[in-house]
């Protein structure tokens, strides 16, 4: 029986990527690590082991001896700062038979750093908005008299590995920014850049040595508890909703090939639209598939099974089928807490509701 490990065992976006290698129901053993020991007994796998953070200093040790008592076939990481602690020392995991498909520790640096991420993205002449680097109080201030719309908001965001919309504030108050950057000691870590429009997309694809094996576009809807954060950004999909756009797909496509010369592994290129409607690539979320993979698999799309095959088997999808958008448009995917989340359509959605009279 193969074996996959599957780390952040527990966490949205792991449980996802269980619950679609379940649906694949292919014979292999799920193990699940994870430094959270309740959100491991929260997980659907075979197996659980604690391990410690990829911060802590015996994350290392422990972790490469569990791989070598275990001898799995495959692991796959689900979060970024764990993702770039590991991949540091590539050769010891590998050295323990282990597979994975990761592309080169630069451009997992380059995407979990977003500042180097939109330097090369500017770089290859794609369309992103300014940014400034936010060093100093005064480069808060070039960054609102420059950047700043026509209210003089400006989009502040950590530059830090790490998701879920981490520091994101929008300001047009110099003083209020200077307090929003002190509280996460964020000099030298913040960058403030042109605000775009409340619409995103998100193109998510597998690549093998640079060529594209699968892609899906996901248009966010809405974010979950977005009340509970100043930005309204979460990290937390609410609303998913399938999509197909020629000009998202070649957006996406140039966005990969900015970060990485040889493309290998997943890449979810993260995409706001700026005022004149043109998708801006923000953010590529490296080696990882986003909390909401399941609705795909759901809907017919099962990537993290076409990235098990890969890996374990060398096996790629059939030449004859549609792997560029596959799913139809307008097929969504609804989120909420304490209930399993909902496939559905608009028209289902109408049918299902009664006016109130």
């Amino acid at each position: 029986m193969k074996k996959i490990i599957i780390t952040g065992a527990g966490s949205a976006q792991a449980n996802g990527v269980i619950n679609c290698l379940r649906m694949a129901n292919s014979g292999e053993q799920i193990i699940g690590f994870g430094s959270d020991p309740i959100d491991l007994v929260m997980c659907d796998a075979d197996v659980r082991y604690l391990i410690p953070h990829s911060q802590h200093p015996d994350y290392k040790t422990k972790f490469l001896a569990t791989l070598a008592a275990l001898k799995p076939d495959m692991i796959h990481f689900q979060h970024d700062l764990e993702l770039w602690t590991a991949l540091k020392f590539r050769d010891e995991i590998e050295a323990t038979g282990v597979r994975m498909l990761v592309p080169d520790f630069e451009t997992i640096d380059t995407c979990v750093h977003k500042f180097k991420s939109w330097e090369k993205f500017k770089s290859h002449g794609l369309v992103v908005p300014e940014n400034i680097l936010i060093n100093t109080p005064q480069d808060l201030k070039v960054a609102l008299e420059n950047l700043g719309d026509e209210e003089g908001t400006i989009w502040l965001r950590s530059t830090e590995i790490g998701g879920g919309g981490k520091g994101a504030f929008p300001t047009n108050d110099l003083n209020e920014a200077i307090e929003w950057i002190e509280r996460y000691d964020g000099w030298g870590h913040f960058s403030a850049a042109e605000l775009l429009t409340s619409q995103t997309v998100t193109w998510l694809s597998i690549w093998k040595d640079g060529d594209l094996v699968v892609s899906q576009s996901r248009r966010r809807k809405g974010w979950a508890h977005s009340s509970l954060s100043p930005s309204g950004v979460t990290g937390v999909t609410k609303i998913g909703e399938t999509c197909s756009d020629p000009e998202v797909e070649e957006i996406g496509k140039n966005a990969v090939r900015a970060v990485s010369k040889t493309p290998h592994g997943i890449y979810g290129v993260d995409m706001t639209y700026d005022k004149n409607g043109v998708p801006n690539p923000t953010e590529i979320n490296i080696s990882r598939f986003f909390t909401t993979i399941q609705f795909f698999a759901e809907a017919g799309l099962n990537m993290p099974a076409i990235l098990k095959d890969i890996v374990l088997y060398n096996r790629l999808p059939p030449k004859e089928a549609k792997m560029r958008n596959p799913l139809p448009d307008g097929l969504l995917w609804l989120r909420a807490m304490d209930r399993a989340p909902l496939l559905t359509t608009a028209a289902e959605i109408r049918a299902l509701l009664n006016e109130a009279p």
